[in-house]
């Protein structure tokens, strides 16, 4: 078990690793000089003081040389700081980290939730109307964009009904993001539910078990269940990391003060750090819960930390 979670550790830093190369980069890939973009908007900027910005920056030494520097800050804990209120970088992302983890983690519940039940009941009750009506709702969930279905909710329970705050942080407006992100979601988990556990339920061990007179409710919780969770646990982690890329524009629809509306206002503000920071701590966050789900995975599944 431990050889298999190192495993996943090493593949982990090394994901890490080109992510800092990537960010590295990320400034040359632009079109133009970096610095008098991040400050076209500024009036009276002289190119003296232009110049000291990129020397302060790094942006006056080799690719090579930058990315060394990169490094050495970074395992110090030091992402630099903002182009704009010279705030460090890192402070202001752990700062909205977890209002953007608590989304994702409430979303992946409403998903769970929601999906489990009726891929489940669907693979049950396959070939039936049930089945077709709930995989008909499932692939019309899947084909809502977020920012469409958000705007729907936040049009009927916050503005027509009332029910719901329109827009802020806290745990009541917590709600209308996550149902957002949450129900798209939870069409996908359905839809591989069903198939998951359609394939384990023609598999020769539950006809077994059938055969030996187990009743039903027994084989299906400890054979089929459990079997079938195994692709939906490794599909669980790509979800995660789809969340938190869906986050981004969920926390600007409902002004949810995550990471992902602060990538979008230093998008718009050309600042170049914040954008940097956001990316290695978002590669970071996804990395870290995809070794937590392949851990939990192989503990469902010795086969897995055996292979």
């Amino acid at each position: 078990m431990w050889q298999f979670i190192g495993r996943r550790v090493a593949l982990g830093v090394l994901t890490i690793f080109i992510t800092t190369v990537a960010v590295t980069l990320l400034i040359h890939l632009v079109p133009g000089d970096p610095v008098q973009i991040m400050y076209a908007q500024s009036q009276g900027t002289t190119p003296e003081q232009i110049e000291q910005i990129r020397t302060s920056l790094g942006l006056d030494r080799s690719i090579p040389e930058q990315y060394v520097r990169f490094v050495g800050r970074l395992l110090e804990g030091d992402l630099g700081v903002t182009v704009r209120g010279r705030q460090p970088v890192l402070d202001l992302l752990l700062q909205r980290l977890p209002n953007t983890l608590a989304l994702a983690f409430s979303a992946m519940a409403v998903a769970a939730v929601l999906g489990l039940p009726l891929g489940f009941l669907a693979a049950y009750r396959r070939g039936t109307m049930l089945d077709t009506a709930l995989m008909t709702l499932a692939i019309a969930g899947v084909s809502v964009p977020h920012f469409w279905l958000g705007l729907l909710l936040l049009f009927a329970f916050a503005v027509e009904l009332q029910w719901l705050p329109v827009a802020g942080t806290g745990p009541l407006n917590l709600v209308l993001p996550a149902l957002t992100l949450g129900l798209s979601n939870a069409a996908i988990v359905a839809r591989m539910t069903r198939s998951s556990m359609i394939d384990v339920m023609s598999q020769d061990f539950v006809r077994t078990a059938h055969a030996k007179g187990l009743p039903k409710a027994m084989v299906l919780e400890r054979h089929v269940l459990r079997a079938g969770l195994v692709p939906i646990i490794t599909m669980a982690g790509l979800q995660f990391a789809a969340m938190m890329g869906g986050a981004i524009v969920v926390e600007n629809i409902f002004a949810w003060n995550g990471v992902g509306r602060l990538a979008i206002e230093a998008i718009f503000q050309r600042d170049y750090p914040m954008i940097q920071g956001f990316i290695l701590v978002f590669a970071t966050v996804v990395v870290v819960m995809s070794i937590l789900l392949d851990v939990v995975y192989a503990l469902v599944d010795p086969r897995i930390r055996r292979g």
